[in-house]
Formats: structure tokens, sequence, C-alpha cells
């Protein structure tokens, strides 16, 4: 192997005592909080030692440093042994080990970007291949740097199908700088995993994937430090370390046997167990660290003050929709900063992501329908503010994505999710296609920003505005083409709606965003004829919802709302109006929503059919206003 050099048994030897103090450390963390994985943080024990302090070359000073090597802890339940890593590397002191999973400290049961050396928070299994594929995707393609991605995954949550759909994007992008470490334990939660230690059905499987992988001692250093070297020096293709270990290594009685996951070792037991390993320790402590230097060749970037590179330019009354207008509003962000980036799912010439490659073709990842796997690498892409990524997809199938988007909300990410073909107005294609849920399911992620244009203008500012919001963001877009109602530098922010029709007359408030805003300010023109006037509010934000503007305008018009939605009736829409206008005594709200399953039909007969097309709210208002 070239330029390998076996390591001297002094090193060796240095190496074999960190991995037992990471052990004696996971025992007594887990003991002192009295829960815990110390068997599952045992069986990685030498390679965390043999990673953080022989291969990885990374800043203890700035542990977020772009030039350092990334490290994620896939099996997140084996947090102890990492939080014991870092401190034996000097970035605090060993004795606030002993304060895990308690209120008062970060060290909590499952890594979490609280602490500055957790990137992502994992503990969802199955998760943190993706991020790092998307981590080294950036490194290998935008920084064009040396860090690398190491990512340690457990073989219970091999079974996950993001972990292959991960597999494939790593090998399909030759994501050279990416290393996919697997400890095969032989031991899941609750019993025996599948494959236990077949090893040699991990290897054919990782090389199917088109991976280099080499199967390992994983108690062996020097067999590590070779794996890891090799894994350097491989070229246009990843690699996966499959390491055979023990869970509970060297924990006397305990190692290799079942039902001892997520068990402290308390008492006389666990003392036991440290007295037996600390007779193995031949070196007297503390005895020196020494840890790589990052080479300095991340390039800085800021990704603050994000602009479209023009206005908008559309004249009112145009027809267009709005997932065409987001796909103009991605290229004229990506125009104007190298840094903006498109991800989707093989419906990027639906969603109009795919405008992106017309700026910079290399700014477009495509994830093929793996939309699990497309959501993590974006977290992975946006961490360290490396990138500003948008994620398209059709918004029903973000729903399956949905563990890795909360997971992010907990990772603190920052990544812009666009839904297109939400609602029965996509017409023909069905109940499968059409997204009724999704803005129940981003309104209930924490620190979520949800926009729903209902314009080109709208939505052009909507991806604006995302590019600079901390946290995660969805704009909703729509299939039909709907007419332009805003000028093109009308001014439009987070949190404030827009009245787009009203009168000093008006008995009734109408809210309705996208297709359905369109529809009431029909109803509204209907009415109108019949003497009868509705003002209309455009929301803008579903998430803050503007609750002034709500409450001034409904009491104006005698406090009557009629919410219409092109969503089912939980969590869109009317209930976040609900929610604004629960503590007023004088304000009654009737919901206009989807209420069934769907069926497939042209837009306008499917808009009629669910009650919330222009000729039903004037039914409803009519009704409304009388009783």
């Amino acid at each position: 192997m070239s330029n390998y050099h076996k390591p001297e048994a002094k090193a060796i030897a240095k190496l074999e005592e960190l991995a037992n103090l990471l052990r004696i450390h996971s025992i007594n963390a887990t003991a002192a909080s009295k829960s815990g994985h110390p068997t599952s943080c045992s069986s990685m024990a030498e390679i965390m030692s043999v990673l953080f302090f022989h291969t990885m070359r990374y800043k203890i000073s700035a542990p977020r440093d772009p030039s350092s090597d990334r490290f994620i802890l896939s099996k997140g339940h084996a947090a102890p042994i990492l939080y014991a890593a870092w401190a034996e590397a000097g970035l605090f002191p060993t004795k606030d080990l002993l304060n895990l999973r308690q209120l008062s400290s970060d060290l909590e049961g499952h890594p979490t970007p609280r602490l500055n050396f957790v990137d992502v928070a994992t503990g969802s299994l199955g998760q943190g291949l993706s991020v790092a594929a998307g981590m080294a995707y950036v490194g290998k393609y935008f920084d064009k740097a040396s860090y690398r991605a190491y990512c340690l995954i457990g073989d219970g949550e091999a079974a996950e199908g993001s972990i292959w759909e991960a597999l494939h994007f790593a090998s399909y992008y030759k994501l050279d700088n990416l290393c996919a470490i697997f400890d095969i334990n032989r031991l899941g939660q609750s019993e025996p995993t599948s494959l236990q230690h077949n090893m040699e059905v991990y290897r054919k499987r990782l090389e199917a994937f088109g991976f280099n992988a080499i199967v390992v001692d994983g108690h062996d250093v020097e067999e590590l430090v070779k794996a890891f070297h090799e894994a350097e020096q491989t070229k246009n293709r990843p690699t996966a370390i499959l390491a055979k270990t023990f869970k509970g290594k060297n924990f006397v009685n305990i190692e290799d046997l079942d039902n001892w996951h997520g068990k402290a070792i308390i008492g006389s037991q666990g003392q036991e167990i440290i007295k037996n390993i600390q007779a193995m320790l031949k070196t007297p402590a503390p005895f020196d660290r020494k840890i790589a230097a990052p080479v300095e060749d991340a390039p800085k970037i800021s990704i603050t003050n994000i602009k479209l590179d023009t206005p908008p330019s559309y004249k009112i009354g145009e027809q267009v929709a709005t997932r065409f207008a987001y796909g103009t509003a991605l290229a004229k962000l990506a125009k104007n900063h190298p840094r903006v980036i498109g991800l989707d799912g093989d419906t990027k010439n639906s969603t109009f992501a795919d405008k992106i490659k017309a700026v910079d073709p290399n700014r477009f990842v495509e994830g093929y329908i793996a939309e699990q796997n497309i959501v993590g690498v974006a977290i992975g892409a946006a961490c360290r503010d490396r990138t500003v990524a948008f994620v398209s997809a059709f918004a029903a199938f973000f729903s399956r994505a949905y563990d890795q988007i909360r997971m992010g909300a907990i990772s603190q990410t920052n990544v812009n999710f666009v839904g297109s073909h939400c609602g029965v107005s996509i017409g023909e294609d069905g109940p499968s296609q059409m997204a009724l849920e999704d803005l129940a399911m981003f309104r209930a992620i924490p620190g979520s920003t949800v926009f729903y244009p209902s314009d080109a203008v709208s939505t052009e500012r909507a991806a604006e505005l995302a590019a600079n919001t901390k946290g995660i963001c969805f704009i909703r877009t729509s299939r039909p083409n709907t007419p332009v109602i805003y000028k093109n530098d009308e001014p439009l922010a987070i949190g404030k709606a827009k009245v787009v029709r009203s009168s000093n007359s008006d008995q009734a408030l109408l809210i309705g965003a996208g297709v359905t805003l369109h529809e009431s300010v029909k109803a509204a023109d209907i009415l109108a004829k019949s003497g009868i006037n509705v003002r209309v509010i455009d929301p803008f934000t579903i998430k803050p919802i503007d609750q002034n503007t709500i409450i001034e305008n409904a009491v104006q018009v005698g406090g009557k709302i009629i919410t219409v939605e092109d969503h089912y009736p939980e969590g869109g829409l009317g209930e976040a109006v609900l929610s604004a206008v629960a503590e007023h005594p004088n304000i009654v709200v009737r919901k206009l929503a989807v209420k069934e399953v769907p069926r497939s039909g042209k837009p306008e007969e499917l808009l009629h059919h669910f009650g919330i097309d222009a000729q039903s709210i004037v039914k409803q208002t009519e009704d409304f206003i009388k009783h």
C-alpha cells in the first residue's frame, strides 16, 4: 500500500490504552446518569481511538473549523464515547462526562448541536450516512478541500433503507473523501441482528454498491490504522470499513451477551469491570495525545444577505404557476451567489428546480427517487454554513422523509424545502400525488417558517426570504397557472399578510392561499354583484401567521372569517387562523377544506367537488352572513 508506514509499537499501545480509557469513561458516565448505552460504546472504542487520536485532522480550538475533518456518529445512542473522545482530546474536562443526561448539561442522551463539536443531531437511526455524504459532496465538488467525512454506523441501523440510499448516492458521485465505518457488533436492541457476524455478506453488499470494502477486526488497532490509510489513498470511490466487534468488549460477564443494550452498569458490577480494564492499562496517565492539524484549504465564504439577481418582472394578470416562478427565483439566487444550490429527487422538470442548471449545472444535485437521502444530503451540505440548500419535490413525497426533516430541526439546520403539486388542484394524477398534509407537517416542525405564496412575485420573494432565514423553511407551490396580483416592487415580509380586496362595507373576511386565494377573489367579485362585499386576505406565510392583521380586519367586518384551503382541515391554513384568533371573543371562523380522500379529475371539477372553488365559497359566505 503506497506510503503506508506501520506505526511504532509505542503508538499502537497508546491507541489501545486510549480505547480502554474511553470504555471507562463510558461506564462511569452512564452509571452516573443511571441510563445510557455503555455496551454500544465499548464495541467501537478502538475505532474512536484510532479516528480521534491518529487518523482525523481537526482543531480542538475550533471544532467546526471549515477545514477540519467531519465525524458523524450515526448510532447516536453511543454518545458517551463521542463525548469521552472530545474530553480526552482536551476540549473540556473529563469530569464533566459525569453530567451526562442531566438537564443542566449539554451532554444529552444522543448528540445535538448544542455542543460545538456536533454538526447534526443523531439517534433516529439510519440518517447519519446521508448527512456525511452531503458533507463529502460539498467538500469534493464545491469546497474542493482536503477534509474528509467519517460516519460511524451501527449494524442494527444498517437495516434502514436510508443507509442504502446513501450508499448508492456516495458511490454514484464517487465520494472518495467519505469513509463509512460499520460497527458490526452482532447484537441489536432486542435480539441479534439479521446478519450477525457474517462479514462476507456485508463485504459483498458494500462492494456491490461500489464501495471499497475492507473487513477488519474492529478491536485491532493496527488493522484499523491500516484500513483508514487505505481509505484515504483510495480514489474515485468511497470506502466502507466493516469492523467485526463485540458489544460490551472487555466487560467481564457482559461481552457479546444479549439483553445488555441500553443498560447502565452500576454498583459493584461496574466497579469490577473498571478494575479489570484498568489492569490492562500499561502507560501511566496522562500521556501525550497528538492530533493532526487540518490542511487549511477550505475557502472562506459568507452566506448572508442573499438576493435575487434581478427583481421579479411580471405583468399584473399574467398567468404563471408558482412552481415555475420558484425555478426562476432559484436561478436568480444562484446567479447572484455561488453557494446557492438546488437538490431534487428526479422531479426537477416539474418543480422547475432544473432552471438552476442554466446558471451553473454543477450547482444542481440530482438525488434520484430517494427522498430520505436527498433531505439528509441537504442537511449535510448546509452544515457549517457551507451552502444555501433548496430541496424540491412533490410536496406529498416529503412525508416519507419527515423523520429526516424533524431531525434537521433538532440539528438546527438551515435547509429550504419547496413542495410543488399541492392539493386537489393538481387534477388528474389523483390522491397519491396530492399534498394535503404538508402544511400540517411543516407547521409542526419547531422553528420552521412556512411560506404559501399565491403568485409569481410573492414566490420569488419567498425564495429570497427563505435563503436568509434561520431554521427550516417550507415553500408550498402550486401546479396550475394563476394570475399575478402583486406589483414587481411589492414589499413582502415573513409574518405579514396582504389585504388584496377590501371596502368600507365588508361583511366577512375570506382568507385563502395559493389557488384558493384566487378562488376567494373570484367569489368576492360574484358576491359584490349581489350587493355583498367581503374582504380578502393573502397570509403569505402560514407560520408565522399575521395575527394582528387577521384580527384587525376580522373585527372591522363584524367578526366573520371564512378560511379556504386546498388541504385537509387538520393542521393547515384554517387551524393556523383559528390559533391566531382563539382568544378573541367576537370572532367566528368557518373552515372550507378538502374533507375526505380525493380522487382523479380535472382541477376545476375537484375544487368544486370538495367545496373550495369560487361557487362554493359564495354559497358558504352567503349562508354564514345570514346565520
